[in-house]
C-alpha cells in the first residue's frame, strides 16, 4: 500500500514550519514533498543587514535539504494547480516541466511586491523581498558612493548619494536606517570623500513610521532615524519616478539614482488564480486553515486569508510571526486529516515585537514591555538567534566582526538591474537573461488553476538599454556605470568580460529554435532585451 502524499507549494516561514513539523508528526508513515524554487528557506528578518554588509548572504539562508531530511525537495516554481485532478503543475529551474500528485494540499506561496498604478515606479524601483534583491541593493548603494566621489559635479555627487525608500513599515525603516549607517562609514575617515553626506529619505503616506504598531515603538524608531540623519517625511509619497528622478506628492523633485518600493506586499497570484473565494487576493479558509469545500487543501502564511478569532470578523495580518505559528497549526491539522492527532484551531497571543535599526539601536515590546536603545537592541538580535532554524553561530560571528572589525565595501556585480525588476512574480530568484520560459496565458484565456505570471521568453543575450527590465541607461535610478567606469562591465574578450557567441555561456547559437514573443513585446533580435518577469494580477481595491 503506497503512502499517502502531502504537496506543500512554498518554504517561507508557513510552508518551512508545515514542512518541518508535518515530518516529526508523521514518522515515514506518509510521503511529504516541498515545491520551491530555491534549496533554502530565507530568514526575511535579517535582510536589511545583507544589504547592509553586515551579514554575509548564505547566513541568513537555511538548507531545506539539510534540515529536513526526511522531506522530499522538488526545486521549481507552480505554474497551475488541477483541483480536481489534484495535480500540481510546475516549471523547474531548467525550464522543465513536471507534475506533482498529492492527497493533501498546503498552499503557502508567501507574497511578492505590493505593485501601485504610480507612472515610472515599475521601470526605476527595485523591491526588497528576496537575496537577490539585497545583494543587487549592496552594490549599488556601494557603486553610487564610489561613482559619487569620483565626479567634479557637485550636482551630480548629491544625487549619486540620495537615496529614496518608500514604505515606513518594518522593511522600509530598517532598510533607511541600515543604509544610512552603510554610507556614512564609506564616507567617514576617508580623505577624498570629505564633505560628502549621504541623504536617506523614508517616505509613507501614513502619519507616521510603523503605522501598524503601537505609537511608542513608532516614537522611538522615528527618533533614532532623525538622529542619524535620515529625512522622514510622513504623509508624503511618490508621485512619479524618473531617469533623474522622483516627483514627490507635495511637487519637489528630488534628484537620486536609487528608488527603493518597500511599500508592503499582496499575496503570490497562484492563489487568486485558482477560482476559489478570495479575501483581497488571499485565499480564504477556516479557522483549522482548511478551504472550504476543498477537504483536502489547507493554506496558510501571506497566500491565506485567517479569521481572526482574537478579534472577531477580522484576518490576521500578514506577518512571519503569523505565517510561522499558522505552519504549525496547518501540519497538525494535515496529520489530523489522516486520522493522526485532533485538529485545531489557529489562536495567537500578542508577544511583541521587534525593529532592528542598525548598530546597538532598536524599538521592542517584548510581552508588551516598551524598550529603546542599547537593551531592545540586545532583545532584538536575541529574538532573532532565538527564531532562525539555523545559522545561529554564523550570524552571531557576523555580528561580533562586524563590532569589531570596519565592513568591506566592495560591489560584486553578481546581480545586476535588469535581473531583478519589481515587477516579478518570484524575487527569490533572479531573472537569467538567457531563461526560455513558460509564458501566462492572455488575461481571461487561462486555465482554471494557471498563475498569471508571464516570463521572458526570448533567447539570451545582454537586455536592450532604456528598455523597461532591460540594462538601466546611465543616470537613470538604479543604473549601471558605463563599461569603462569603476563597477563597470568588462570588456569583451577581456579577462571576466562577456564570452564569445556560440561559447559555453555566450550568446546563442543561430540555429537555435525561434521562441515566439507576445503580443506586446517586439520580435526577438540581437539588440533586444528579454524583457522583464511581470506580473499580470490587477490591483485590487484599497491598493492605492
Amino acid at each position: 500500500m503506497s503512502r499517502p502524499r502531502t504537496v506543500i507549494v512554498g518554504a517561507g516561514f508557513a510552508g518551512y514550519r508545515t514542512a518541518r513539523t508535518l515530518s516529526r508528526l508523521a514518522k515515514g508513515r506518509a510521503e511529504i514533498v516541498l515545491l520551491n524554487p530555491t534549496d533554502y528557506f530565507l530568514y526575511l528578518p535579517l535582510l536589511p543587514q545583507v544589504a547592509a554588509g553586515i551579514l554575509e548572504p548564505r547566513r541568513v539562508t537555511v538548507s531545506l535539504s539539510g534540515t529536513l531530511p526526511q522531506v522530499r525537495l522538488v526545486l521549481g516554481e507552480a505554474d497551475r494547480i488541477d483541483l480536481d485532478a489534484r495535480q500540481v503543475h510546475y516549471t523547474g529551474p531548467e525550464d522543465e516541466g513536471g507534475t506533482l500528485s498529492y492527497d493533501r494540499l498546503v498552499l503557502a506561496a508567501g507574497s511578492v511586491n505590493k505593485l501601485l498604478p504610480i507612472p515610472g515606479v515599475a521601470e526605476h524601483a527595485h523591491g526588497f523581498r528576496g537575496l537577490p534583491e539585497a545583494l543587487y541593493l549592496r552594490d549599488h548603494v556601494t557603486r553610487q558612493v564610489e561613482l559619487a566621489a569620483a565626479t567634479d559635479d557637485p550636482a551630480a555627487c548629491a544625487s549619486r548619494c540620495t537615496f529614496v525608500v518608500v514604505g515606513a513599515g518594518y522593511t522600509g525603516t530598517e532598510v533607511a536606517a541600515h543604509g544610512q549607517l552603510f554610507t556614512d562609514a564609506q564616507v567617514a575617515k576617508h580623505p577624498m570623500r570629505t564633505g560628502m553626506r549621504p541623504r536617506w529619505m523614508l517616505l509613507d503616506i501614513a502619519d507616521r513610521v510603523l503605522p501598524e504598531l503601537d505609537e511608542r515603538l513608532s516614537r522611538t524608531a522615528d527618533g533614532v532615524l532623525r538622529e542619524r540623519g535620515v529625512d522622514v517625511r510622513m504623509g508624503t509619497s511618490v508621485k512619479e519616478a524618473t531617469p533623474d528622478g522622483v516627483l514627490l506628492t507635495d511637487g519637489e523633485f528630488v534628484d537620486t539614482k536609487t528608488l527603493v518600493w518597500c511599500v508592503g506586499v499582496r499575496p503570490d497570484p497562484l492563489a487568486e488564480s485558482l477560482g476559489l473565494p478570495m479575501e483581497r487576493g488571499r485565499l480564504l479558509v477556516d479557522p483549522h486553515l482548511r478551504v472550504p469545500g476543498r477537504p483536502e487543501v489547507f493554506a496558510c502564511g501571506d497566500a491565506a486569508a485567517v479569521p481572526d478569532l482574537e478579534k472577531p470578523g477580522s484576518f490576521t495580518p500578514m506577518t512571519a510571526q503569523h505565517a510561522w505559528r499558522q505552519g504549525k497549526v496547518c501540519a497538525h491539522n494535515v496529520a489530523a486529516s489522516f486520522g493522526d492527532g485532533e485538529r485545531r484551531a489557529y489562536r495567537h497571543k500578542d508577544l511583541g515585537f521587534v525593529v532592528d535599526l542598525g548598530g546597538v539601536k532598536a524599538a521592542a515590546n517584548p510581552l508588551g514591555v516598551n524598550l529603546s536603545g542599547v537593551a531592545a537592541g540586545a532583545v532584538t538580535r536575541g529574538y532573532h538567534l532565538a527564531a532562525m532554524p539555523g545559522n545561529r553561530v554564523r550570524v552571531a560571528a557576523d555580528w561580533l566582526l562586524d563590532a569589531v572589525l570596519p565592513r568591506q565595501a566592495v560591489q560584486l556585480g553578481l546581480v545586476r538591474s535588469w535581473s531583478v525588476p519589481l515587477d516579478t512574480a518570484s524575487p527569490e530568484l533572479a531573472r537569467v537573461g538567457g531563461s526560455q520560459r513558460r509564458q501566462a496565458s492572455p488575461e481571461g484565456q487561462r486555465a482554471p488553476g494557471e498563475r498569471t505570471r508571464q516570463e521572458p521568453s526570448r533567447p539570451g543575450g545582454e537586455p536592450a538599454k532604456n528598455q523597461p527590465g532591460g540594462e538601466p541607461a546611465k543616470n537613470r535610478p538604479g543604473g549601471e556605470p558605463a563599461k569603462s567606469q569603476p563597477g563597470g562591465e568588462p570588456a569583451k574578450n577581456q579577462p571576466g568580460g562577456e564570452p564569445a557567441k556560440n561559447q559555453p555561456g555566450g550568446e546563442p547559437a543561430r540555429d537555435q529554435p525561434a521562441v515566439t514573443p507576445p503580443p506586446d513585446q517586439p520580435p526577438p533580435g540581437p539588440d533586444v532585451s528579454p524583457g522583464p518577469v511581470r506580473r499580470t494580477d490587477r490591483f485590487t481595491e484599497g491598493d492605492s
